[in-house]
């Protein structure tokens, strides 16, 4: 799966919150300033062709959906993420954002919480 570009994730992350929807859908959701329309649809069709959404014809539209779930697609990226800038290491993520002052001792302590009652 290769990585998007910020327009590409941009235009994802609404068709995630919208689920099926036409191209108008996903712009009403998108955050200003909005693309406009035939940009969104160009990425649209760009996001179909690399396997990342699916269409179906309505009359003289399409209706796009996500074939690559949000999770999954987070997933790849924050593995990547922290393969190429933090030596593979979780560990050094969260120092990185501690020592920048990004997360709190309440906020590590909930993290904790998490790994150790990851059912809840």
């Amino acid at each position: 799966m290769e990585k998007l570009t910020l327009q590409e994730e941009e235009a994802m992350l609404a068709v995630w919150q919208v689920g099926k929807g036409f191209i108008k859908d996903f712009m009403d959701v998108l955050p200003e300033p909005k693309p406009p329309y035939t940009t969104l649809a160009s990425t649209v069709k760009n996001l179909e062709r690399k396997g990342f959404l699916v269409s179906e014809r309505f009359a003289n539209a399409n209706r796009y959906s996500a074939k690559v779930k949000e999770t999954e697609y987070k997933k790849r990226f924050m593995n990547g993420f922290v393969n190429n800038y933090f030596q593979s290491s979780y560990k050094e993520l969260v120092a990185f954002f501690a020592k920048d002052k990004k997360i709190s001792a309440e906020e590590l302590k909930e993290i904790i919480n998490l790994i150790e009652n990851p059912e809840k």
